[in-house]
C-alpha cells in the first residue's frame, strides 16, 4: 500500500547516476521534492515519460521544487539512460538492497521486480503532499504534475 498524503515521507540515501549520493533530508527545510519512481529505464513508457519531465522541467523550477527519479536500475545504467535522452535531473539508483525504498513507499511490485509509476511530492518539512499512482504499464501525464506541484505552492505570477 503506498504511503499516504499527509505522512512523513521515509528518509533515505542512494547513489544518482554519476555515483554520488543523494539523502532525502538534506532538502528538509530547503526545497520540496517530487519524487518520481519509475519501473525500468529504457523501457517504451519510462522514457517517453521522463523526456516529458525533462521538456517540462521549467513547471519544476518556477515552483522550486527539486526533481528526482528513482528505479531499481543500477547508477551505470541510469547515467547511460540520462546521458542518452538529455536528463539533467537526478536520477537515483534503488539497486541494493533491490528496491528498498520502493518498498518503504509502498510501490514495489514483488511479482515484477521493481517498482509501480508512482510520484509523491513532498514539501520542507518532508510531508508528502501529494501523490499520483497509476496503474502498471499506464504513463502519468504531466498536467497532473502541474496540479501537484500547484496545490504544493502555486508558481510565482508572471510579470
Amino acid at each position: 500500500m503506498a504511503l499516504e498524503i499527509g505522512s512523513l515521507a521515509p528518509d533515505f540515501e542512494l547513489p544518482d547516476q554519476r555515483g554520488e549520493h543523494v539523502r532525502l533530508s538534506d532538502f528538509r527545510g530547503v526545497r520540496p521534492v517530487a519524487l518520481v519512481f519509475f519501473p525500468l529505464a529504457f523501457s517504451s513508457t519510462c522514457t517517453s515519460e521522463l523526456c516529458a519531465l525533462r521538456d517540462n522541467i521549467a513547471m519544476f523550477a518556477d515552483h522550486r521544487v527539486e526533481l528526482i527519479g528513482i528505479s531499481v536500475d543500477s547508477k551505470a545504467t541510469l547515467r547511460s539512460f540520462a546521458d542518452s535522452n538529455g536528463y539533467d535531473f537526478t536520477l537515483l539508483a534503488d539497486f541494493w538492497p533491490h528496491g528498498a525504498v520502493s518498498k518503504e513507499y509502498g510501490v514495489f511490485l514483488e511479482k515484477k521486480g521493481f517498482a509501480n509509476r508512482a510520484t509523491f511530492v513532498i514539501d520542507t518539512d518532508g510531508r508528502i503532499r501529494a501523490s499520483i499512482i497509476t496503474e502498471p504499464g499506464l504513463a502519468r501525464d504531466v498536467s497532473e504534475y502541474r496540479a501537484a506541484l500547484d496545490r504544493l505552492t502555486p508558481a510565482p505570477a508572471a510579470v
